[in-house]
């Protein structure tokens, strides 16, 4: 895995290639049909995709959701305590939102973006083909054969596998690992802010982020009229667009939480 934290440390995203793009801009319809490189970014590449691309558009990927299950051992973790970054897994009924990037400009220029991404994403054992529904037409697919990169869910077979663990243990894994660039706190919590600037939340980050939040003893300032209230993350906190998630401050002690 490849990470370039704050322009340097990056974390996954996943591949597209398409022939049938739909009413995307960046298609050439003279020339149609042709292969058009999409990139889909689930993870840092929503808020930090480094490469050069040509257009952007949120939409999502149906039956998968996010899971925390691969491990980080070189950037933000260690050996010893690795990192808990994002994957996919598959759930029937699910969708995953996140940014679908175009690359185009000619071969040499489609080559670069994929062998840096090659890079970023080389853990990626396993990819299936998926269809990218563009927001607000949620029946019809915009981009048809995309190419989705996952991890095996095997640990005896993939070494960056972790697997599933309870959200207080992977938030206590996540709040204490750190590593050459950085720390892993940082990645769930602008994950958190990623997914609420394209205004699609993902409850499980939220609840991650807030359980790494009390790990941590960081508590969010919310504005209430005149008056700031200190609240200390939990499934009774504000949530949904109420709570700026980088709106961080860290507690010297114990603060009250109203239901």
């Amino acid at each position: 895995m490849w990470f370039d934290f704050n322009a340097t440390c990056n974390l996954p995203c996943i591949f597209i290639l398409v022939v049938d793009l739909g009413d995307f801009s960046c298609v050439n319809r003279t020339s149609f049909p042709t292969m058009v490189f999409w990139v889909f970014g689930y993870g840092s590449l929503i808020w930090n995709p480094v490469f050069e691309y040509d257009e952007k558009v949120i939409g999502f990927i149906k039956d998968y959701k996010r899971c925390f299950d691969v491990a980080c051992f070189d950037h933000m973790g260690t050996g010893e305590n690795p990192a808990r970054t994002c994957s996919l897994e598959q759930n029937e009924g699910a969708i995953c939102w996140g940014a679908a990037y175009c690359v185009r400009g000619g071969p040499h220029k489609e080559r670069a973006a994929m062998e840096y991404l090659e890079k970023r994403e080389c853990e990626y054992d396993q990819k299936a083909s998926v269809d990218f529904y563009k927001e607000g037409e949620t029946t019809q697919p915009a981009l048809s054969g995309v190419i989705v990169f996952t991890s095996t869910p095997d640990q005896e077979t993939n070494k960056y596998y972790l697997g599933p663990a309870p959200v207080e243990d992977m938030a206590r894994q996540i709040a204490n690992a750190s590593g050459p660039c950085g720390n892993n706190r940082n990645y769930i919590f602008m994950l958190e802010k990623a997914m609420y600037d394209i205004g699609h939340e993902d409850d499980f980050v939220i609840e991650l982020a807030n359980e790494v939040r009390k790990v941590l003893g960081i508590f969010v300032v919310i504005p209430t009229g005149k008056k700031t209230k200190k609240v200390l993350p939990s499934s009774h906190s504000p949530r949904k667009s109420q709570i700026q998630p980088l709106l961080l401050h860290r507690s010297s002690e114990a603060v009250a939480m109203d239901s």
